[in-house]
Protein backbone atom coordinates (compact mmCIF):
# COMPACT_ATOMS: atom_id res chain seq x y z
CA UNK A 1 0.00 0.00 0.00
CA UNK A 2 1.13 3.41 -0.84
CA UNK A 3 2.24 5.97 1.73
CA UNK A 4 -0.30 9.24 1.83
CA UNK A 5 1.39 12.29 2.05
CA UNK A 6 1.75 13.90 5.17
CA UNK A 7 -0.32 17.34 5.06
CA UNK A 8 0.51 20.60 6.64
CA UNK A 9 -1.58 21.11 10.05
CA UNK A 10 -1.54 24.79 10.61
CA UNK A 11 -2.83 23.94 14.30
CA UNK A 12 0.25 21.57 14.85
CA UNK A 13 2.97 23.18 12.73
CA UNK A 14 6.41 24.81 13.08
CA UNK A 15 4.59 27.68 12.83
CA UNK A 16 2.60 27.56 16.25
CA UNK A 17 5.81 27.64 17.76
CA UNK A 18 6.52 31.41 16.75
CA UNK A 19 2.65 31.90 17.44
CA UNK A 20 3.22 30.87 20.75
CA UNK A 21 6.48 33.01 21.21
CA UNK A 22 5.00 36.17 19.60
CA UNK A 23 1.79 35.99 21.84
CA UNK A 24 4.10 35.72 25.27
CA UNK A 25 6.32 38.37 23.77
CA UNK A 26 3.73 40.91 23.39
CA UNK A 27 3.82 40.70 19.51
CA UNK A 28 0.25 40.53 17.37
CA UNK A 29 -0.42 37.38 17.04
CA UNK A 30 -4.03 35.39 14.94
CA UNK A 31 -2.23 31.71 14.50
CA UNK A 32 -3.04 28.43 16.94
CA UNK A 33 -0.49 28.49 19.85
CA UNK A 34 0.93 25.30 21.14
CA UNK A 35 -0.67 25.05 24.52
CA UNK A 36 2.39 22.81 26.80
CA UNK A 37 5.01 25.20 25.21
CA UNK A 38 2.69 28.45 26.51
CA UNK A 39 2.55 26.52 29.68
CA UNK A 40 5.98 26.56 30.18
CA UNK A 41 6.53 29.80 28.67
CA UNK A 42 4.67 31.30 31.65
CA UNK A 43 7.28 29.81 34.38
CA UNK A 44 8.77 33.19 33.56
CA UNK A 45 12.75 32.11 32.91
CA UNK A 46 15.57 34.62 32.73
CA UNK A 47 16.08 33.67 29.28
CA UNK A 48 14.12 32.19 25.99
CA UNK A 49 15.80 30.81 23.58
CA UNK A 50 14.21 29.74 19.86
CA UNK A 51 17.38 27.47 17.96
CA UNK A 52 16.37 26.68 13.90
CA UNK A 53 18.73 23.89 12.82
CA UNK A 54 17.80 23.93 9.03
CA UNK A 55 16.58 20.43 7.51
CA UNK A 56 17.06 19.00 11.36
CA UNK A 57 13.87 17.00 10.36
CA UNK A 58 12.24 13.82 12.10
CA UNK A 59 13.40 11.73 9.88
CA UNK A 60 17.80 12.91 9.43
CA UNK A 61 17.07 12.31 13.17
CA UNK A 62 15.84 9.16 12.89
CA UNK A 63 18.48 8.29 10.60
CA UNK A 64 21.42 9.26 12.38
CA UNK A 65 20.62 8.98 15.92
CA UNK A 66 21.96 5.73 16.69
CA UNK A 67 21.66 6.28 19.87
CA UNK A 68 19.94 8.52 22.35
CA UNK A 69 21.07 11.84 23.18
CA UNK A 70 19.96 15.26 24.72
CA UNK A 71 18.03 16.44 21.21
CA UNK A 72 16.31 12.58 21.26
CA UNK A 73 15.42 12.38 24.78
CA UNK A 74 13.46 15.79 25.20
CA UNK A 75 11.43 15.64 21.83
CA UNK A 76 8.27 16.67 22.98
CA UNK A 77 5.91 16.66 20.31
CA UNK A 78 6.28 16.08 16.17
CA UNK A 79 4.88 18.91 14.41
CA UNK A 80 4.39 19.93 10.04
CA UNK A 81 6.34 22.11 8.12
CA UNK A 82 4.66 24.53 5.70
CA UNK A 83 4.27 23.54 2.23
CA UNK A 84 6.51 23.54 -0.13
CA UNK A 85 8.68 22.19 3.15
CA UNK A 86 11.72 24.86 2.06
CA UNK A 87 13.75 27.05 3.62
CA UNK A 88 12.01 30.10 1.98
CA UNK A 89 9.14 28.91 3.02
CA UNK A 90 9.31 27.70 6.23
CA UNK A 91 11.82 30.53 7.63
CA UNK A 92 9.86 33.04 6.50
CA UNK A 93 6.74 31.55 8.51
CA UNK A 94 8.53 31.41 11.59
CA UNK A 95 10.39 34.60 11.35
CA UNK A 96 7.12 36.59 10.24
CA UNK A 97 4.41 34.22 12.48
CA UNK A 98 2.44 34.29 8.72
CA UNK A 99 1.43 31.82 6.92
CA UNK A 100 2.69 30.94 3.26
CA UNK A 101 -0.03 32.13 1.50
CA UNK A 102 -0.02 35.31 3.74
CA UNK A 103 4.05 36.25 3.02
CA UNK A 104 4.34 34.41 -0.88
CA UNK A 105 7.71 33.04 -0.13
CA UNK A 106 6.36 29.61 -0.87
CA UNK A 107 9.60 28.40 -2.62
CA UNK A 108 13.63 29.08 -3.82
CA UNK A 109 11.98 30.44 -7.31
CA UNK A 110 9.29 32.26 -8.01
CA UNK A 111 7.48 33.84 -10.93
CA UNK A 112 7.85 37.98 -11.17
CA UNK A 113 4.82 38.40 -13.67
CA UNK A 114 5.27 42.01 -14.19
CA UNK A 115 9.01 41.39 -15.11
CA UNK A 116 8.34 38.16 -16.79
CA UNK A 117 11.23 36.45 -15.18
CA UNK A 118 11.79 33.32 -12.40
CA UNK A 119 13.66 35.08 -9.84
CA UNK A 120 15.66 33.14 -6.93
CA UNK A 121 14.15 35.13 -4.54
CA UNK A 122 16.85 34.61 -1.97
CA UNK A 123 19.60 35.53 -3.93
CA UNK A 124 17.60 37.59 -6.43
CA UNK A 125 19.40 35.80 -9.29
CA UNK A 126 17.27 34.69 -12.60
CA UNK A 127 16.40 31.61 -12.15
CA UNK A 128 17.14 30.22 -15.78
CA UNK A 129 20.98 31.55 -16.16
CA UNK A 130 22.28 32.58 -12.75
CA UNK A 131 23.00 35.71 -13.39
CA UNK A 132 22.03 39.16 -10.74
CA UNK A 133 18.85 40.66 -11.55
CA UNK A 134 17.87 44.30 -10.48
CA UNK A 135 14.13 43.84 -8.99
CA UNK A 136 12.22 47.05 -10.40
CA UNK A 137 8.57 44.88 -9.05
CA UNK A 138 8.54 42.49 -6.57
CA UNK A 139 5.29 40.99 -5.77
CA UNK A 140 6.40 39.83 -1.82
CA UNK A 141 5.74 42.73 1.02
CA UNK A 142 8.91 43.62 3.32
CA UNK A 143 9.70 41.19 5.39
CA UNK A 144 8.90 41.88 8.93
CA UNK A 145 9.99 39.84 11.82
CA UNK A 146 7.18 39.63 14.69
CA UNK A 147 9.18 39.77 17.51
CA UNK A 148 10.48 43.13 16.68
CA UNK A 149 6.93 43.77 17.33
CA UNK A 150 7.24 42.18 20.93
CA UNK A 151 5.67 44.01 24.09
CA UNK A 152 7.71 42.67 27.17
CA UNK A 153 10.43 42.94 29.32
CA UNK A 154 12.63 40.62 27.18
CA UNK A 155 15.51 42.19 25.49
CA UNK A 156 15.22 40.71 21.69
CA UNK A 157 18.22 39.15 19.90
CA UNK A 158 19.08 37.28 16.94
CA UNK A 159 22.02 34.49 16.06
CA UNK A 160 21.99 34.69 12.37
CA UNK A 161 24.42 34.17 9.49
CA UNK A 162 25.88 37.05 7.60
CA UNK A 163 23.51 36.89 4.57
CA UNK A 164 20.15 37.29 6.36
CA UNK A 165 18.90 40.86 6.20
CA UNK A 166 18.10 42.13 9.70
CA UNK A 167 16.69 46.04 10.73
CA UNK A 168 18.50 46.02 13.96
CA UNK A 169 21.77 44.96 13.08
CA UNK A 170 23.09 46.20 16.89
CA UNK A 171 21.01 43.26 18.46
CA UNK A 172 22.13 41.04 16.23
CA UNK A 173 25.40 38.09 16.21
CA UNK A 174 26.93 36.57 13.02
CA UNK A 175 28.86 33.74 12.77
CA UNK A 176 31.03 31.80 10.66
CA UNK A 177 30.91 28.44 12.54
CA UNK A 178 29.23 26.22 14.58
CA UNK A 179 30.61 26.81 17.87
CA UNK A 180 30.92 30.31 17.01
CA UNK A 181 26.68 30.44 16.69
CA UNK A 182 27.04 28.66 20.22
CA UNK A 183 29.24 31.31 21.76
CA UNK A 184 27.15 33.95 21.08
CA UNK A 185 24.16 32.09 22.55
CA UNK A 186 25.61 31.88 25.66
CA UNK A 187 26.50 35.55 25.17
CA UNK A 188 23.51 36.30 25.16
CA UNK A 189 22.57 34.37 28.26
CA UNK A 190 25.03 35.05 30.29
CA UNK A 191 23.28 38.90 29.88
CA UNK A 192 21.81 41.02 32.66
CA UNK A 193 17.95 40.91 32.44
CA UNK A 194 15.63 38.87 30.94
CA UNK A 195 16.64 37.68 27.21
CA UNK A 196 14.80 36.23 23.87
CA UNK A 197 17.34 34.66 21.11
CA UNK A 198 16.10 33.91 17.77
CA UNK A 199 18.76 31.84 16.58
CA UNK A 200 19.17 29.77 13.46
CA UNK A 201 21.93 27.62 12.35
CA UNK A 202 22.16 26.53 7.67
CA UNK A 203 23.18 22.70 8.65
CA UNK A 204 22.59 19.52 9.10
CA UNK A 205 20.36 20.86 5.50
CA UNK A 206 23.67 22.06 3.40
CA UNK A 207 25.90 19.14 4.29
CA UNK A 208 23.34 16.73 3.60
CA UNK A 209 22.06 18.52 0.62
CA UNK A 210 25.62 17.55 -0.96
CA UNK A 211 26.31 14.29 0.93
CA UNK A 212 22.88 13.01 1.57
CA UNK A 213 20.36 12.39 4.70
CA UNK A 214 22.13 8.71 5.72
CA UNK A 215 25.86 10.22 4.85
CA UNK A 216 28.57 9.70 7.54
CA UNK A 217 29.61 13.99 6.83
CA UNK A 218 25.30 14.09 7.71
CA UNK A 219 25.78 11.98 10.55
CA UNK A 220 28.71 13.89 12.32
CA UNK A 221 27.40 17.35 11.77
CA UNK A 222 24.15 16.04 13.32
CA UNK A 223 26.47 14.65 16.40
CA UNK A 224 28.46 17.91 16.77
CA UNK A 225 25.15 19.65 16.74
CA UNK A 226 23.68 17.20 19.47
CA UNK A 227 27.36 17.94 21.42
CA UNK A 228 26.74 21.72 20.83
CA UNK A 229 23.20 21.70 22.53
CA UNK A 230 24.41 19.70 25.38
CA UNK A 231 27.27 22.01 26.47
CA UNK A 232 24.95 24.86 25.57
CA UNK A 233 22.17 23.31 28.23
CA UNK A 234 25.12 22.52 30.93
CA UNK A 235 26.79 26.21 30.81
CA UNK A 236 23.60 28.40 31.15
CA UNK A 237 20.85 28.83 34.22
CA UNK A 238 17.21 29.59 34.14
CA UNK A 239 16.97 29.15 30.33
CA UNK A 240 14.42 27.77 28.41
CA UNK A 241 15.71 25.95 24.60
CA UNK A 242 13.02 25.70 22.49
CA UNK A 243 14.45 23.37 19.09
CA UNK A 244 13.26 22.43 15.95
CA UNK A 245 13.55 22.40 11.99
CA UNK A 246 12.12 24.16 8.73
CA UNK A 247 11.82 20.90 7.68
CA UNK A 248 13.40 17.59 7.41
CA UNK A 249 15.24 15.75 4.20
CA UNK A 250 15.11 12.90 2.11
CA UNK A 251 17.92 10.77 0.05
CA UNK A 252 17.57 11.47 -3.59
CA UNK A 253 16.73 8.70 -5.98
CA UNK A 254 17.06 10.21 -9.07
CA UNK A 255 16.65 13.39 -11.06
CA UNK A 256 14.66 14.25 -14.06
CA UNK A 257 16.00 16.89 -16.16
CA UNK A 258 12.45 18.36 -17.11
CA UNK A 259 13.83 21.49 -18.95
CA UNK A 260 14.98 19.10 -21.63
CA UNK A 261 11.36 17.94 -22.44
CA UNK A 262 10.32 20.05 -25.79
CA UNK A 263 7.28 18.88 -25.65
CA UNK A 264 6.33 19.68 -22.22
CA UNK A 265 8.39 23.45 -22.65
CA UNK A 266 6.82 24.26 -25.40
CA UNK A 267 2.80 24.37 -23.62
CA UNK A 268 4.37 26.74 -20.91
CA UNK A 269 3.95 30.30 -20.70
CA UNK A 270 7.52 30.22 -18.82
CA UNK A 271 9.84 27.36 -17.86
CA UNK A 272 8.73 25.83 -14.43
CA UNK A 273 9.57 27.24 -11.22
CA UNK A 274 9.07 27.25 -7.32
CA UNK A 275 11.00 23.83 -6.02
CA UNK A 276 12.42 20.93 -7.39
CA UNK A 277 9.99 18.66 -6.16
CA UNK A 278 6.98 21.02 -5.54
CA UNK A 279 7.06 22.42 -9.41
CA UNK A 280 4.94 25.43 -10.59
CA UNK A 281 3.90 25.66 -14.22
CA UNK A 282 2.08 28.17 -15.83
CA UNK A 283 0.51 26.84 -19.31
CA UNK A 284 -0.88 28.08 -22.08
CA UNK A 285 -4.40 28.73 -21.80
CA UNK A 286 -5.23 26.52 -25.09
CA UNK A 287 -2.64 23.32 -24.12
CA UNK A 288 -4.01 22.91 -20.72
CA UNK A 289 -5.79 19.42 -21.58
CA UNK A 290 -2.95 18.63 -23.27
CA UNK A 291 -0.66 19.26 -20.89
CA UNK A 292 -1.98 17.35 -17.89
CA UNK A 293 -2.53 14.39 -20.16
CA UNK A 294 1.33 14.41 -21.56
CA UNK A 295 2.76 15.21 -18.10
CA UNK A 296 1.03 12.30 -16.74
CA UNK A 297 1.87 9.86 -19.25
CA UNK A 298 5.46 10.65 -18.72
CA UNK A 299 5.91 11.50 -14.87
CA UNK A 300 3.08 10.68 -12.89
CA UNK A 301 4.35 7.72 -11.04
CA UNK A 302 7.10 10.33 -9.34
CA UNK A 303 4.97 13.57 -9.40
CA UNK A 304 1.47 14.04 -8.64
CA UNK A 305 -0.25 16.65 -11.07
CA UNK A 306 -2.41 19.32 -9.47
CA UNK A 307 -4.20 22.14 -10.02
CA UNK A 308 -2.67 25.03 -8.43
CA UNK A 309 -6.09 25.84 -7.18
CA UNK A 310 -7.44 22.60 -5.41
CA UNK A 311 -4.43 22.82 -3.39
CA UNK A 312 -5.22 26.34 -2.40
CA UNK A 313 -8.64 25.65 -1.78
CA UNK A 314 -7.04 22.28 0.35
CA UNK A 315 -5.79 24.81 2.61
CA UNK A 316 -2.28 23.82 1.85
CA UNK A 317 -0.69 27.21 2.24
CA UNK A 318 -3.45 28.49 5.03
CA UNK A 319 -6.38 30.29 4.39
CA UNK A 320 -5.87 33.63 5.25
CA UNK A 321 -3.21 35.68 2.64
CA UNK A 322 -3.50 36.83 -0.95
CA UNK A 323 -0.37 35.72 -2.67
CA UNK A 324 -1.60 32.54 -3.76
CA UNK A 325 -1.45 33.66 -7.74
CA UNK A 326 2.57 33.26 -7.27
CA UNK A 327 1.72 29.71 -7.50
CA UNK A 328 0.61 29.44 -11.40
CA UNK A 329 -2.05 26.96 -12.81
CA UNK A 330 -0.34 23.30 -11.77
CA UNK A 331 1.53 21.86 -9.01
CA UNK A 332 4.00 18.67 -9.40
CA UNK A 333 4.67 17.08 -6.12
CA UNK A 334 7.49 14.62 -5.30
CA UNK A 335 5.90 11.07 -4.24
CA UNK A 336 7.72 8.37 -2.29
CA UNK A 337 9.97 7.50 -5.05
CA UNK A 338 12.22 10.36 -3.98
CA UNK A 339 12.85 12.43 -6.97
CA UNK A 340 13.51 15.43 -8.26
CA UNK A 341 12.90 17.14 -10.96
CA UNK A 342 15.95 19.55 -12.52
CA UNK A 343 13.87 22.85 -13.72
CA UNK A 344 16.56 24.83 -15.56
CA UNK A 345 20.66 24.43 -16.47
CA UNK A 346 21.07 26.05 -13.37
CA UNK A 347 19.56 23.10 -11.23
CA UNK A 348 22.05 21.12 -9.03
CA UNK A 349 21.45 17.32 -8.55
CA UNK A 350 21.26 17.36 -4.53
CA UNK A 351 21.95 13.95 -3.41
CA UNK A 352 19.42 15.20 -0.49
CA UNK A 353 16.77 16.88 -0.61
CA UNK A 354 13.07 18.21 0.43
CA UNK A 355 9.85 20.77 -0.39
CA UNK A 356 7.60 17.70 -1.09
CA UNK A 357 4.95 16.52 1.32
CA UNK A 358 6.82 13.24 2.13
CA UNK A 359 9.09 12.66 5.49
CA UNK A 360 10.68 16.21 5.64
CA UNK A 361 7.12 17.52 6.33
CA UNK A 362 7.85 16.33 9.82
CA UNK A 363 10.10 18.11 12.71
CA UNK A 364 10.72 18.17 16.15
CA UNK A 365 9.22 20.00 19.12
CA UNK A 366 12.47 19.65 21.75
CA UNK A 367 12.11 21.64 24.86
CA UNK A 368 15.02 21.79 27.21
CA UNK A 369 14.67 23.59 30.83
CA UNK A 370 16.97 24.18 33.19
Amino acid sequence: MEKEFIYPNFEHSNLNISATLAEFLGAPNKNAVIEPLKKELERGYKNIVFICFDGMGVHPMRQNFVDDNILTKNVKDILTSTFPSTTTNATNSLLQNKLPSEHGWFGWSLNFDKMNRNINIFLNTDSWTSEPVEITDSPLDEVEFYFDKAKSNYEINTVLPPYVKVKHPERNYTFSGLYEFGDYIKEVCEKDGKQFVYAYYPDPDATMHDYGVTSPEAQAVLEDIAELVENLYKETKDTIFIISADHGQVDIEGWIPLYEDKKIMDMLEIYPYLEARAACFKVKEDKKQEFEKVFNSKYSEDFILYKSSDLIEKGLFGGKGDKCYLLGDYIAIGTYTHKTMLLNPSSHKFKGHHTSLTEEMEVPLIVLKN
